[in-house]
Parts: C-alpha cells; sequence; structure tokens
C-alpha cells in the first residue's frame, strides 16, 4: 500500500476519521497503588490531571495525557518526540553467557559484535512465543536483553544450572527519542561526541549532560530513532530536562503511548501478548525470520521443527472503520479471525489493524488479497482486505535513514 502524508492543513479530517478513541477509553480505568509495581523516575515531568498509566512488565507508563494523538502523531512523522517507555533489560553476564542466552533464544547471538543489537524470540518448549526484545552485546561476555512485556527473569535463572553466568536486573530505565529529527537531538545532547555514526541497530555508551548512558539505534515506531538507557543511581530528572532542552530549536515534545501505538502498528511491529502469545508459534505470527533451526539445540526448537509453517496475522484495511482489538472478521457468514489491535492511520487515510486467523484448519487458501467483513461492536459489518505487513516501507528505510536523508549501512 503506497503511503501519501496528510498535509497539516488536513490533520482535523485525519482525526475526525480516527472516531476517537484513546487508550484510556478502549479498557476500563481503575484506581491503582503503585505498591509492588514501578512508577517512572520520569512521571514528574508529565503528569496532569488527564494522565492515564498502563502497566506493562510491572513498570507504569502513559498511556495517554490527555492532548490531541493525532498531532503527536504528526511530530513524530515530521519532528521528533520524546517518549517514556516501559521496556525492561536485563542483564546477562559471565563466562557462560553465550551458552545461556543460545539456550533459551531462537536465533544465534554467539556471532553478535559487540555494540550491536539484534531483534530475538525466546519460545516455550512446545514453540509458542514466550518472549521477544532486543539484544544488545556490550562485552564479549556482557549482554542486555531488552524485554516485551511479562516475567522473564525467572525463566532466564532456570536455566542456569551449571553455568557459570549471572542474570540480574539492572535498573534502567528507557526512553525514546523518535522521528526525523532525532539525530540532531542526539548530536545536541551528546556534543563533542559521535553519535552521527550511530547505525541502525547498533548501540554505545554517550555522556548526556554529564551522566553516562547506554543508546540504541532502535525503537518501537518504525521512524528514526534512538532508545536511551540509564542506570538506577543517574538523576533521571536532569537527564530528561537535558534532552529536552537539546530537542527544544527541532521542536521536540513529550508524549504518550497513544501516537506510538498509531505508528508501530504502520511499521507492522508486533506487541507480545496481544499480537503473539503461547498459543502462536513465530510462523503463525510471520516471524519465521527469527528463527535459526540450524543451531543445535535451543527451547522449543524440537517443536518448531515440527510446526505448520502457515502464518495466521496479517495486516487488515477498512476505509469505513478503524480496527479496534476484538472485533471479529468473517468470510461471508463464517467466523475466520479476530483483530488485534488498530487503529486509523493518518498517513494511509484508512483504518488498519492485525487480523489473527482462527487457526490452520480455518485457512482456505492464501489470505492476502482476499476481500473480507468485519464486525463492529454495533453489529455492522464493513468490507475490508487483507494485505501483508507493514502497511508501508517494507524494507525499513524510514528508521534507517541520516538526518539528511541518506541511508545509513547496518
Amino acid at each position: 500500500m503506497a503511503a501519501r502524508t496528510i498535509p497539516l492543513s488536513d490533520m482535523n479530517k485525519a482525526s475526525a476519521n480516527r472516531q476517537k478513541l484513546s487508550y484510556a477509553d478502549s479498557h476500563s480505568v481503575v484506581r491503582l497503588s503503585s505498591k509492588r509495581f514501578e512508577q517512572s523516575p520520569y512521571s514528574d515531568k508529565y503528569v496532569n490531571e488527564q494522565t492515564v498509566f498502563g502497566l506493562y512488565s510491572n513498570r507504569f507508563y502513559p498511556l495517554t495525557l490527555g492532548g490531541d494523538a493525532i498531532d503527536d502523531y504528526w511530530r513524530l512523522r515530521q519532528s521528533v518526540v520524546l517518549y517514556d517507555v516501559p521496556e525492561k533489560p536485563l542483564e546477562i553476564s559471565g563466562p557462560d553467557a553465550v551458552n545461556l542466552l543460545e539456550r533459551v533464544l531462537t536465533r544465534r547471538v554467539d556471532n553478535l559484535k559487540c555494540w550491536r543489537a539484534r531483534y530475538a524470540i525466546a519460545c516455550s518448549p512446545q514453540g509458542g512465543i514466550l518472549m521477544d526484545g532486543v539484544v544488545i552485546r556490550l562485552a564479549e561476555d556482557r549482554f542486555w536483553y531488552v524485554i516485551a512485556n511479562g516475567e522473564f527473569e525467572s525463566w532466564l535463572l532456570a536455566f542456569t544450572e551449571g553455568l557459570d553466568v549471572a542474570v540480574t536486573d539492572p535498573g534502567s530505565r528507557v526512553l525514546q527519542i523518535q522521528g526525523p529529527k532525532s539525530t540532531a537531538v542526539l548530536s545536541n545532547a551528546a556534543a563533542g561526541q559521535r553519535s552521527g555514526e550511530l547505525r541502525y541497530f547498533h548501540a554505545g555508551m554517550f555522556d548526556l549532560g554529564g551522566q553516562e548512558v547506554l543508546v540504541s539505534r532502535t525503537g518501537w515506531t518504525g521512524e528514526l530513532g534512538f532508545e536511551i538507557y540509564s542506570r538506577h543511581n543517574i538523576d533521571h530528572s536532569a537527564l530528561w530536562d537535558h534532552l529536552m532542552a537539546s530537542g527544544r530549536d527541532h521542536g521536540m515534545a513529550y508524549a504518550s503511548a497513544e501516537s506510538m501505538g498509531i505508528r508501530r502498528i504502520e511499521a507492522g511491529i508486533l506487541d507480545n501478548g496481544t499480537d503473539m502469545d503461547r498459543g502462536m508459534t513465530p510462523f503463525a505470527a510471520g516471524l519465521e525470520a527469527f528463527v535459526d533451526l540450524s543451531k543445535p539445540d535451543f527451547v522449543g526448537r524440537d517443536a518448531l521443527e515440527q510446526a505448520d509453517r502457515t502464518c495466521l496475522l496479517f495486516g487488515l484495511v477498512c476505509d469505513s472503520v478503524a480496527p479496534r482489538a476484538g472485533l471479529l472478521v468473517f468470510k461471508g457468514d463464517t467466523q475466520v479471525g479476530q483483530i488485534t489491535t488498530g487503529d486509523w492511520s493518518p498517513t494511509l487515510n484508512t483504518g488498519i489493524g492485525y487480523v489473527r486467523f482462527d487457526d490452520i484448519d480455518s485457512v482456505q487458501g492464501n489470505w492476502l488479497g482476499q476481500k473480507l467483513i468485519l464486525g463492529d461492536l454495533d453489529d455492522g459489518r464493513h468490507d475490508c482486505e487483507i494485505v501483508p505487513l507493514p502497511f508501508y516501507d517494507r524494507e525499513k528505510k524510514i528508521p534507517r535513514r541520516s538526518d539528511n536523508g541518506e541511508l545509513t549501512p547496518e
């Protein structure tokens, strides 16, 4: 599907088409104490009376701040945005760090170079997706695995018997600077350092305002961007202020997960526990490229070797409504799938979402290109079409570009 950028003057049209339903409105909102959970050290910088937090990896993060998600979306697409995100790094270190990660992940890490990052999946013995995240190699025997939602530290510890390895929580909180001007912001924040040489899925240590942090050229938006990993003992308030000051001349603002959520759907980025789970193999989720069956042994390998390779997760476009999680998809009168997530795409000016087809037995040929029916909450029916993911920028040229528009090598 070809992307088209809507002019600033037409943003209100996109906002109207979206059928305004914020992350907070889409689920019940309850009062919840931060006891036993982690409140963000950055929350004092943005909390207002309209802020609603979500819970992810036992960490609170801002679902909405009460602003206009479409305005934030266009700032992300055209300028730069700062996000407070709940990803959780785990540190795996020691002489057997590689052996542990090779045991639990579906792709190799032994050939990952220092200061490089790699997306990796962990499966259950039955081949279902247990966790996904980004592995960053900090030294020959030291890694960070930045995990998605869910508890994973205990799973790693279960496989450490007989190994000389430590699994620890470094207490890192993560910020993301995302958008086409993010390289300029990082250049200001890391003045005099070689931040401009940081390539896609590379990482490095940088001094930001007198504090050392880990920076990786990754993100969850499909835009050019960076993730900044703190330590528990840094001055988080000072780091936030330094980043905001570094982005002032470039129009940087902070935003909640709403605008990031729209963009990650457009980019075909999957959310663990929402779009994929232990009931899906990587093959069913369309993630076959991240399974290396040439590895001699890893958890779930035997099951995956015998598993069906049929993909059951695809994109869906609907011109008349924004797909929402839980809505059903029909072929004629027969239910064949369900929406895992969706929204209105301002760039494509249509409703987009992911549809997870029920099971292999229900597959009637190739779903791609098929015209199906999307049901809504009022028992209405809407024409829709099944398309490949991502919805555009299939070669991921956008996040690999430099601020002058040139592609950077990996």
